[in-house]
């Protein structure tokens, strides 16, 4: 049976338990990892999506959260209108915005 328990812990009767502090460390570590690698830039990647939907203005050339690309024609409070193509218009809300891209960029596109 020696096979199944070690020697070395069948002779000493008992396992000590490690300290409170020695059980915490790895916690600790782990919520330090989790807050560099995961939570800390997607905070900044939101602060710098509501600074770009901030500064959206009529003109500013952008592509959507869907892939769209269209040309700002008015800024509202919680939305924005943007022309896809000619006499075609529609209405997305500010935080749809993905990206804005330099100007010339849909004369381009073609």
């Amino acid at each position: 049976m020696d096979f199944l328990i070690p020697s070395a812990m069948a002779q000493s009767g008992a396992a000590q338990e490690p300290s409170m502090l020695a059980s915490l460390i790895p916690l600790v570590l782990i919520i330090v990892i989790f807050w560099f690698l995961l939570i800390r830039p997607q905070m900044k990647r939101n602060k710098e999506h509501r600074a770009l939907v901030a500064g959206l203005s009529v003109g500013d050339e952008i592509i959507t959260a869907g892939g769209l690309l269209g040309r700002i024609t008015s800024v509202g409070e919680s939305f924005v209108t943007v022309r896809l193509a000619d006499k075609m218009e529609v209405k997305l809300q500010r935080h749809s915005v993905a990206q804005v891209v330099p100007k010339g960029t849909m004369d381009a596109a073609g």
